[in-house]
């Protein structure tokens, strides 16, 4: 089997600016956040913490982990 596909369709791995505007959710739909920026934020870290911590517990005990952390 041969698969082609077109360069048109193809999407750079890494994007400079990723930008959303919810207006069009707010207004079509109603649509409201529901967790505040500083709240993401803080998820965002406290999972890059966990994920530091389990990857020094394996590492500490002998295991070779995976540095995907960016």
């Amino acid at each position: 089997m041969i698969v082609r596909v077109d360069p048109r369709y193809f999407r750079p791995t890494e994007v400079e600016t990723l930008l959303g505007d919810p207006s069009k959710a707010k207004q079509k739909l109603g649509w409201t956040p529901a967790t505040t920026l500083g709240e993401l934020v803080r998820e965002m870290v406290e999972s890059d913490d966990e994920a530091a911590r389990r990857d020094t517990l394996i590492e500490q005990a002998g295991f070779a982990s995976y540095a995907f952390h960016e």
